[in-house]
């Protein structure tokens, strides 16, 4: 079916073609908007912050609304570069934040809003988008043909396939309280998802701290996902501690809790080591190397990581009773909130500079 602006009007036809230009163009790992914003907007709520956290969530949704208006137009319309996607080493894990960011925006319904049935159907939906992304995307990449050498097609972004898989296991642990007497089986697929998830990390993590080490390192391969090598630990972290918390009373999980209280402190305990480690070659970055610092969509996936960092933290020290790690919370939401503040204002110029651009086509 052809599609003519004309046959919508003036006004219809000014917001066909904007939508046709931005679903084109959209970036795989855009749905990092919406991981950035739930986890700060949840990170706000465990801090009291709780007029921060209704925006956000609010935000959110539309945020979530409109990249899946976009995602599906551009599977209809420009399926030839969303299947280029897909079949790109470089871009296809970026399609893995579609999978965190409704497993994100899931938590927050159920969390802030407080809406369980919805939090349930969002999980589900996490739940196949994961299984079905997963299995698509690893074997596309498997049979291929032509490949890309290690330099050239990895990078940290590969690390939201285990943001998704662990984004699954938070949002299934928390809606297990409201399962009956199903509670237990959903806890223990969750528990599997996420024992899956760390050993995919595992393996990505050393294929990527391989790359740094014995492969030349130029400021422009220091892309902004590389943040989520802290991201996905720390989502890691905060499954395992949901876990801990929703798992209390169940014989299986009474018998492995020293196991599952071990692994989290594991996980947040790399989390942390990653932090300086990430700010000290950022800084090389921008500082030394002089590499110029303009808004790009995947800065998102820098920010999540600093808001799941703050909220995995906080229910950590919840879920092991260890106060003396609140401290560290309420000083991260201030760096995860002025982050995304910072990117988001970067969104705003990004847009009206298109807009303006646009506009002088005419």
């Amino acid at each position: 079916m052809a599609y003519r602006r004309e046959n919508f009007g003036p006004l219809g036809g000014i917001l066909l073609k904007t939508i046709s230009q931005a679903a084109r163009g959209l970036h795989p790992a855009y749905f990092a908007l919406v991981m950035a914003t739930g986890i700060v907007s949840m990170a706000c709520h465990q801090q009291g912050f709780d007029f921060l956290a209704w925006g956000l969530f609010y935000l959110n949704i539309g945020a979530y609304g409109i990249l899946w208006v976009l995602t599906v137009w551009r599977a209809f319309r420009f399926w030839s570069f969303l299947a280029a996607d897909i079949s790109s080493h470089s871009l296809a894990p970026g399609y893995f934040t579609i999978v965190a960011g409704t497993g994100v925006l899931g938590s927050q319904v159920l969390i802030i809003g407080e809406l369980p049935g919805a939090a349930f159907i969002l999980w589900v939906a996490t739940l196949v988008l994961w299984l079905g992304l997963t299995y698509t995307i690893f074997t596309v990449l498997i049979v291929k043909e032509e490949k890309p050498s290690l330099a050239e097609g990895l990078n940290g972004g590969w690390l939201v396939a285990v943001v998704a898989a662990q984004s699954a296991s938070v949002l299934g642990s928390t809606v297990a309280q409201y399962a009956g007497s199903a509670q237990d089986t959903l806890l223990l697929l969750t528990f599997v998802i996420w024992l899956f998830g760390g050993m995919l990390y595992i393996w990505i993590i050393s294929l990527i701290f391989y790359r740094y080490l014995f492969f030349q390192f130029l400021p422009e391969d220091m892309t902004p996902p590389y943040w989520i090598n802290m991201g996905a630990v720390a989502i890691s972290t905060l499954a395992g501690a949901t876990l801990m918390a929703e798992s209390n009373g169940l014989n299986f999980f009474d018998g492995i809790r020293p196991f599952l209280t071990g692994l989290t402190f594991f996980f947040w305990a790399t989390a942390t080591w990653w932090i300086p480690m990430l700010v000290i070659l950022f800084v090389w970055r921008h500082a030394c190397k002089k590499f110029p610092l303009a808004y790009n969509p995947q800065y998102w996936g820098a920010v999540f990581p600093l808001g799941m960092y703050t909220a995995c933290t906080y229910t950590l020290a919840e879920s092991a009773q260890l106060a003396s790690l609140l401290i560290i919370p309420r000083i991260f939401i201030f760096i995860a909130l002025a982050a995304w503040a910072v990117v988001f204002t970067g969104l705003i110029r990004h847009m009206l500079r298109n807009r303006e651009g646009a506009g002088e086509s005419k």
